[in-house]
């Protein structure tokens, strides 16, 4: 499986690109902002994007959905609950005194339990509120893309519409530290780190 990692915009969200190595098809999870680096990076990968997958609505996040939608023609994939955020993401950005395009609204949206395939890779949905209200995580093969629920020695913001702490420390230790302790953990924001070491050492969350 090809992992790659570019961080991207203002606020340097994590946007990663999952390809299978044998079909060569791709989803690409969190084009926050930089389209034009994304297309670069999996035109050289020479992969083909079936998805575009988002954690969460945060304007951070998804700001590239319109140009990689446009760009692709991929669908784009996202719970429910953070569909409506997909078109206010100009009034969001506006709040931080930052621009960004309002997304098309998705093409399907995703639930607990929800598997998404392409090539030989299948992804299973982890629903994880508390940052947001429909923020996921997406697991597969030993790694796991978290968003904005879980960072090296942190945890998400719960200050924002829609998040709440108690709801956000619950999804980690009962959605994603049940996963073993040598799962790589791939946030929204910073560096990767392993459910082992955040049950360990995170001071929010320690076991």
């Amino acid at each position: 499986m090809i992992i790659e990692k570019l961080a991207v915009g203002p606020l340097m969200a994590n946007c990663f690109i999952l390809g299978c190595e044998k079909t060569k098809e791709a989803a690409v999870i969190d084009p926050g902002d930089e389209t034009d680096r994304i297309l670069r990076l999996l035109a050289e990968l020479e992969l083909t994007v079936k998805y575009i997958i988002n954690t969460h609505g945060h304007f951070d996040h998804v700001a590239g959905n319109k140009e990689m939608k446009e760009a692709t023609g991929a669908d784009i994939l996202i719970n429910s609950l953070d569909a409506p955020m997909l078109g206010q993401l100009s009034d969001s950005a506006a709040s931080f005194g930052l621009s960004a395009d309002n997304s098309p609204p998705p093409d399907h949206t995703l639930k607990d339990g929800d598997t998404i395939s392409f090539g030989t890779i299948t992804l299973k949905v982890i629903h994880t509120p508390g940052h947001s209200q429909g923020g996921i995580a997406l697991f597969t093969d030993g790694n796991l893309f978290v968003g904005d629920t879980l960072f090296a020695g942190s945890i998400g913001r719960s200050d924002l519409p829609g998040g709440d702490m108690h709801t956000l420390i619950s999804s980690i230790k009962n959605k994603l530290f049940v996963l073993d302790d040598d799962v790589k953990v791939f946030p929204g924001h910073g560096p990767e780190t392993t459910i082992g070491q955040e049950k360990q050492t995170n001071p929010f969350v320690r076991e």
